[in-house]
This record gives structure tokens, C-alpha cells and sequence, in this order.
């Protein structure tokens, strides 16, 4: 795991540098003045997407590293990606920046509870030297610093950030194939079998969230623009962000494998989606 172990964190401090290029303060601010549908989101991301996941495994009884691997995948927060696609997909983007913001920042407290918690439930092997301030503190560095410095970069340089914002969107989906290019190559031996065993369960995870999300919003959200939203936020998850958890914490790629199919899973659902979401609008 050479490799991958040594471009993942460079990958992500790039991308939630990228990130913290496209956040403005009142993306902070916003949450205050919706809080309801914020509140949604959040909840939705935070507490049902790891319990469907818990769920899912137990269901289909993966092994240790595959159940782990999922629950790392579950408690990662959405990417740049989901505000991309709730964008092609019309719903509110606004609300969209301000929860993957928000989640991300919160991500280096919660994905370590989750990932250690359900390690410790699934019988899985935490080293010794893994502890959850140890990977909070490594996720900062790499997460919460990079969005801060991106903000303040915006913040002196606005027009020329503004109008470089979708170039930058592309390099930091650059950035998220080169991680999984490298676990291809890296484990091609084996990935096969992995993505075998990992398949149905990340495929189930994630139409069920993505489902989930949207008739959750339905009943308690402003409008079908905020069910896109919450419903794409939950399908869509920071992918490189897990896969340096994994890494951090674990030495076995089994762990990671979850998370390189839900990668390939997300986008393809997640572009039917937003088709049968027109389709629908169109018959309406």
C-alpha cells in the first residue's frame, strides 16, 4: 500500500484546499438562516447514513475489514462532487456547499468515533497506536487547515478565484481518480475479489441513502430543490477522505475496497438519479 499511502493525504490537502477555495463565510452564515433543511442534511449524513451502513453489513455479514471499510465510506462527508451534481440536477446548491462544508469540518471528530467504534463492534484489529484524538489531529492537518487556507486565499484573491472556480472543480476530480488509479494498480491482483464481495453492499448502501435522503426531505424540507440536495449529499461521499482514514488506521487494502466501489457505484447511480428526477419533471 506504498503508494497509495503517500498520494492520498497530498490528494486530499489538494482537495479540500479546492474546497476551501469555493466556500465564502456566509456559506457558514447560510446554516443559520435555513436551519431546517441544514438541520435535515446534517442529520441525514451524520446519524442515518452510518446506521444503514451498520445495517447493510450486518445484513449481508461482510467480513471485518469490508464492514469496517463500509462504515468508513458512510461516515466520510460529501465531496465536491455532490455540489456538482446537485447542481446539474437543479436543487439547491447553496444548501448543497453549505453542508458539505460544514460535515467536512466536522468530519475529523466524527469519522474517527464512527471508523474506531464500529472496528471495535465488527471484531476488527486497531492498532495499538491508532487512537481518535491521534486521527483527529492527522485529519486536521490535512482536511481543516487546507479548507481555512483556501478560504483566506478567496478572500484576498476573490475575482481571480471566482472565475478559475470550475477549473479548479476538475483538477480536484483529477486528483480523486489518481487515488483510485493507484489502489487499481497497486492491489490488481486482488481488487477483483474485493469488489465482488463489496459490490451488493455498496450498491444497496447507497440507493437506499439516496432514496432515503430524498423522501426524508420530502416530509420535513422547504421544497423538491432541497430533496435533491439532501438526497445527492447522501449518496455522494468524499471518497479520498476515506480512503486516508483507511490508510491511516489500517494496513489490510481490504479496508479501502469499499470505498473504491461505492466510488464507481455513486456516480452512475447518482447520474440515473438526476435523470429520472427530469424525466419526472418533465411528465409533471
Amino acid at each position: 500500500m506504498g503508494i497509495v499511502t503517500k498520494i492520498a493525504p497530498i490528494c486530499l490537502a489538494l482537495i479540500m484546499l479546492g474546497l476551501g477555495l469555493g466556500l465564502k463565510g456566509e456559506d457558514f452564515i447560510r446554516v443559520l438562516k435555513t436551519p431546517k433543511d441544514f438541520f435535515i442534511g446534517f442529520f441525514s449524513q451524520l446519524v442515518i447514513l452510518p446506521i444503514v451502513a451498520l445495517c447493510v453489513a450486518l445484513i449481508l455479514n461482510l467480513s471485518a475489514p469490508l464492514a469496517v471499510g463500509l462504515m468508513i465510506i458512510a461516515a466520510a462527508p460529501g465531496g465536491v462532487t455532490s455540489n456538482v451534481l446537485t447542481k446539474f440536477a437543479d436543487g439547491d446548491v447553496a444548501l448543497s456547499i453549505s453542508l458539505t462544508a460544514v460535515v467536512s469540518l466536522i468530519s475529523i471528530i466524527s469519522v474517527p468515533f464512527v471508523v474506531i467504534s464500529s472496528a471495535e463492534f465488527f471484531g476488527a484489529v486497531v492498532p495499538e497506536d491508532v487512537s481518535l484524538i491521534g486521527i483527529a489531529l492527522k485529519m486536521a492537518l490535512v482536511v481543516t487547515v487546507p479548507v481555512i487556507c483556501g478560504m483566506i486565499i478567496r478572500a484576498y484573491a476573490e475575482n481571480f478565484i471566482s472565475s478559475k472556480i470550475n477549473i479548479i472543480n476538475k483538477l480536484t476530480s483529477l486528483l480523486f481518480i489518481i487515488v483510485f488509479v493507484a489502489i487499481w494498480i497497486e492491489e490488481k491482483d486482488n481488487i477483483l475479489n474485493y469488489l465482488v464481495q463489496a459490490g451488493l453492499a455498496v450498491l444497496i448502501l447507497n440507493i437506499v441513502m439516496m432514496m432515503l435522503g430524498y423522501f426524508i426531505a420530502k416530509k420535513f424540507a422547504s421544497g423538491i430543490a432541497q430533496q435533491k440536495c439532501i438526497a445527492l449529499e447522501c449518496g455522494l461521499q468524499n471518497g479520498t477522505l476515506a480512503v486516508f482514514v483507511a490508510t491511516l488506521m489500517f494496513d489490510d487494502l481490504a479496508y479501502m475496497v469499499p470505498t473504491a466501489a461505492y466510488a464507481l457505484t455513486m456516480y452512475i447511480t447518482g447520474f440515473i438519479f438526476i435523470y429520472i428526477l427530469r424525466k419526472s419533471n418533465q411528465n409533471l
